[in-house]
């Protein structure tokens, strides 16, 4: 979302929304078309629209409004709460309706939140750890080790490779995980949350990963691939 910004010299008093190109890339392929949905007044309309998706996919972008999950901000960090307001829209009609959901960086922690989770607002003040999640220059060229847990169906995904290594892209991350979520993998060095599932079935319909798998093109071996995530998610699909 771009909110309304006068000195922006085109569509400035205009709420803009939109779709990273790595993003739609990532996403298309014969027979599969990514619908961007766009935010509806009229919600009758909105809810018929969503009742015509098979699947949702919450990308990363803006931090949560740490009212969202009932705290308030510290330093500088105060999110955009009128996408979170629209995205838990979408994501209650998604649960509810028992539909398949791919959450992804931002996506992730707005489940944790629409599940009762807290994150932290930023990594590097309120957290002891010396890897690297967020680097604004390098962005998607940095990477980091994760270990799935006992039970994690993505254990099976990427069995092939006896290290997996991601790219990271955050300065927020999951603190306290809401209910009803299951943890897959963690930051191999400081324990951090690196994805999620709903616990009610062993091959879960929705999973959140704090990683970019749209990006993974860019470090190509170096890190797991984006595809196996996505190819789990389309069955769920179909």
């Amino acid at each position: 979302m771009m909110h309304p910004d006068n000195t922006r010299p085109v569509f400035g008093p205009k709420t803009l929304l939109y779709i990273e190109k790595d993003m739609a890339n990532y996403l298309a392929r014969k027979d599969v078309i990514p619908i961007l949905i766009p935010e509806i007044d009229d919600y009758s309309v909105f809810c018929n629209l969503l009742s015509q998706m098979d699947g949702f996919i919450f990308q990363g972008g803006t931090d949560l409004a740490p009212e969202t999950y009932n705290e308030k901000p510290i330093g500088r960090w105060r999110g955009d709460r009128k996408r979170d307001l629209y995205e838990l829209k979408i994501l209650d009609y998604a649960i509810t309706h028992d539909k398949p959901i791919f959450a992804i960086c931002r996506g992730l922690q707005l489940l944790n939140a629409y599940c009762g989770g807290t994150l932290y607002q930023d990594i590097e003040t309120q957290v002891k750890t010396n890897v690297e999640h967020r680097n604004a220059k390098n962005y998607d060229t940095i990477a980091h080790e994760i270990i799935f847990t006992g039970e994690s169906f993505l254990s099976e995904l990427y069995s092939h490779s006896p290290r997996h290594h991601v790219n990271t892209i955050h300065h927020q991350a999951i603190k306290d995980l809401g209910t009803n979520l299951k943890v897959l993998a963690k930051s191999k060095e400081d324990g951090i949350i690196e994805a999620i599932s709903l616990k009610n079935r062993k091959k879960p319909k929705v999973i959140g990963v704090q990683w970019h798998p749209e990006f993974s093109y860019n470090l190509g071996g170096l890190i797991i691939k984006g595809e196996p995530l996505y190819d789990y998610f389309l069955t769920h699909c179909k």
